[in-house]
């Protein structure tokens, strides 16, 4: 399932999201820039689970081990990579910033960005691949929506098999759809032989993520609520 947008418009402006979007985006074409020294800073700057758990064989500073969980949710593997979480910060960030306020929801965005590169490295204890993405900020953006506005409509893309629908769907099910996805693609990861140490999706950092966001928004106060039943169209 592709989303499209939500039937719930933001009642102030999302400077927190399109900024968020901008320097993800001024990130990646710096990243662009630096050819063949871009390995090297993705090594810098990439979340390694093994550094932070073993230190070896990085000897690493408390610092270089911090400082990649901050840093590591404004980089990018590629463009596909890179407008694919833009995509869905797009379309759901907004909401979530408008429920909690600005300032309130860089905190938040930061802090799920930060437990879903936790439980990565968790999942991934002997790892020595960097994780890179702003992915598990992102999911923890999904799960705040997924409590605060379940029946929100998403107008999303469904292909079934040679056929492509275009429908409005809950985002309760659109959402749940996408963590049942997560959880079961990590679950599916653990039985792999060579998952520990193989490149591609950081599935357990879009779950933490998730979970992170339903938790940090029953701590964080709210702003205000909106009614989606009120733009709800049939």
């Amino acid at each position: 399932m592709i989303p499209f947008r939500d039937n719930i418009p933001s009642r102030t402006y999302p400077i927190i999201t399109i900024s968020l979007i901008v320097i993800n985006t001024l990130g990646f074409f710096y990243e662009l820039s630096l050819g063949s020294s871009i390995e090297s800073f993705i090594e810098q700057f990439g979340v390694v689970p093994l550094r932070t758990l073993a230190g070896s064989p990085y000897e690493a500073t408390l610092l270089a081990i911090v400082v990649p969980y901050f840093t590591s949710m404004f980089l990018h593997a590629g463009w596909m990579h890179l407008i694919g979480n833009m995509w869905y910060l797009w379309i759901f960030g907004d909401n979530v910033e408008d429920r909690l306020g600005h300032f309130s929801f860089l905190v938040f965005y930061v802090l799920c960005g930060l437990g879903a590169g936790i439980v990565h490295t968790l999942a991934n204890a002997s790892s020595a691949i960097p994780s890179i993405g702003a992915s598990g900020a992102i999911a923890g953006v999904l799960g705040a929506y997924f409590i605060s506005y379940p029946f929100a409509r998403v107008l999303t893309l469904i292909p079934i098999f040679f056929f492509v629908q275009v429908i409005e769907i809950p985002a309760v099910i659109v959402l749940g759809f996408w963590f049942l996805l997560q959880f079961l693609s990590g679950t599916a990861a653990f039985t792999t032989t060579e998952a520990a140490n193989a490149g591609g999706v950081a599935w357990w950092a879009h779950v933490g993520g998730f979970l992170v966001g339903i938790l940090l928004l029953a701590i964080f106060p709210k702003k205000r609520r909106q009614s989606y039943e009120s733009y709800s169209r049939s």
